[in-house]
């Protein structure tokens, strides 16, 4: 089932909002150059190969983040967390308008948290009854 529901995400959904944390990504690594922006470009790519295939896998804290990962977060929030989450809110809404897109709506507003808030956590499969905190 939940290649079933990947598949469909990816064609409805997925890639484009991929392509949106991808540039978000390039963005953070060419335009700004800072040293403050290339975890927030690291981050971006991560979040993008989540949001390509998001069944399956969940989001868990980080327990080594910190100050850094709060002031890298206020930044992202500020340059791109915002217009990514709003992209998520529409795409969700858009889906939840139908039976079948209603999985992949609520799978939108799951990844929410993680586009405002990317430092600090991790993406780990659904299936470890504890996931690894590193």
């Amino acid at each position: 089932m939940r290649t079933i529901l990947n598949v469909i995400w990816l064609v409805l959904c997925g890639i484009w909002m991929a392509i949106g944390y991808a540039l978000a990504g390039l963005v953070c690594f060419l335009l700004f150059f800072l040293v403050v922006t290339i975890p927030l470009g690291i981050a971006s790519f991560r979040i993008a190969n989540y949001v390509l295939w998001p069944f399956g896998r969940t989001i868990a804290p980080r327990g080594d983040a910190g100050v850094g990962s709060l002031i890298g977060n206020v930044i992202w929030i500020v340059l791109f967390g915002w217009w990514l989450a709003v992209g998520h809110l529409v795409t969700g809404a858009a889906l939840c308008l139908t039976i079948i897109g209603i999985p992949l709506g609520l799978a939108n507003f799951k990844i929410i948290p993680i586009s405002l808030l990317p430092l600090g956590v991790q993406i780990v499969p659904a299936d470890e009854p504890y996931p690894s905190y590193r």
